[in-house]
């Protein structure tokens, strides 16, 4: 892979070189803000083509290793005893990839070129998270969780976990999911270990959960600011990720101000952006019907987009990327620009930073998101 920008992170060499001021220069200095640029790195696309050491190290602070979309493949799964299990054993532990034993070796030893890295292992996702209430709901079932997930951590010298259960109930669940980070934190104390978890924005889940709770407990809310509209019902073309909304729908400001509002800190958000676009065919702008989406299972990832023969347009008001023509009708995702518009907010709402579902669809070269996101978090 070709690589733009630095090789050593804007924000590393801040701190870095910070320790070498003298101290009566530094008392009328603010604090150096230092955002998190993060990914979620999807093991069922590692490939000899794509191992670790293809994403940009030098510009992301965190990758979570993440679950498979079939639940037979899942990276991280949760028995019904509350066993963490690594479910791919041929990506994960087994394969000649980047000179290592699987991919989690990998990154560990990738580790040591990128001493700033912190790999979190995430468990389960939208399809993974099956035993998570039982789990939950069992003070022993939650310690033996968070026993193996310290093993295995340990093991493969990654430094955290993010908990991704889609989604708690009402009521008992969301208490017990407290519960469960609770105990999770007491068995992986920061700061030596990182604790974070994936919510979407929406109000219709943020509103079960005591989130000022919940942040005494976590590092880092991964808030998952996409998917807004899809493949599902209602069959109305939209923007799946925008961060306002002037036309109507779904957007990310209100779920951050949501956050805020019930007491969880700005700096421990991360903001959420898709590499990926949803299609949306025989449509050509938003609020139209559509009976059925382009692309792999409904979406086209970033790096293929604009489509071939479409014209890519950016709604500013909104925050939202979109391409009209060729064969996926109304593509709706973010490009550099609405990333650029993003990480601005980031930084005047003062959260914590970006993160990507996922590194591997991203672009290279200088329409990558990530390297996007980067660049404006630190200019």
């Amino acid at each position: 892979m070709k690589h733009f920008g630095p090789l050593k992170p804007h924000w590393l060499a801040q701190v870095t070189s910070g320790f070498k001021r003298h101290p009566d220069k530094d008392v009328a200095n603010p604090a150096i803000p230092i955002y998190s640029n993060a990914v979620y790195f999807f093991n069922q696309r590692a490939s000899t083509t794509q191992p670790p050491s293809s994403l940009r190290l030098d510009i992301i602070s965190h990758v979570f290793y993440a679950f498979a979309s079939d639940d037979t493949l899942t990276i991280s799964r949760l028995g019904p005893d509350g066993v963490v299990y690594l479910a791919d054993v041929e990506k994960d532990m087994q394969m000649q990839i980047d000179g290592a034993l699987g991919c989690m070796r990998a990154f560990q030893s990738l580790k040591r070129t990128y001493p700033h890295l912190k790999p979190i292992l995430s468990i389960g996702g939208a399809t993974g998270g099956a035993n998570f209430a039982a789990v939950a709901a069992d003070p022993a079932k939650r310690t033996t969780c968070a026993n193996t997930a310290r093993t295995v951590i340990d093991l493969y010298g990654f430094d955290g976990i993010d908990i991704d259960w889609e989604y708690p109930e009402p009521g008992q669940q969301s208490s017990d999911y407290i519960q469960l980070l609770a105990t999770l934190r007491e068995r992986l104390p920061g700061p030596r270990y990182v604790l974070t978890t994936a919510l979407p924005a929406g109000q219709w889940v943020l509103a079960r959960i005591d989130l000022r709770q919940a942040a005494t407990y976590l590092d880092l809310l991964n808030l998952m600011a996409y998917d807004y509209c899809g493949d599902w019902d209602p069959k109305i073309s939209g923007h799946q990720a925008q961060l306002h909304c002037p036309a109507g729908g779904p957007y990310t400001q209100c779920a951050v101000d949501y956050a805020l509002s019930q007491g969880f800190p700005a700096n421990k958000i991360l903001l959420g952006c898709p590499t990926y676009g949803w299609a949306f065919l025989g449509c050509d702008n938003i609020n139209q019907p559509f009976s059925a989406c382009g692309g792999q299972g409904g979406a086209f990832d970033y790096r293929d987009l604009p489509r071939p023969a479409a014209q890519e347009f950016v709604d500013e008001n909104a925050v939202a990327a979109f391409c009209v023509g060729g064969d996926g009708g109304f593509v709706t995702y973010d490009n550099p620009r609405t990333v650029q518009l993003k990480a601005k907010y980031v930084k005047e709402k003062r959260l914590g930073g970006m993160f990507f579902w996922h590194a591997s669809s991203d672009a290279e070269g200088p329409r990558s998101l990530v390297y996007a996101s980067y660049t404006e978090l630190h200019c």
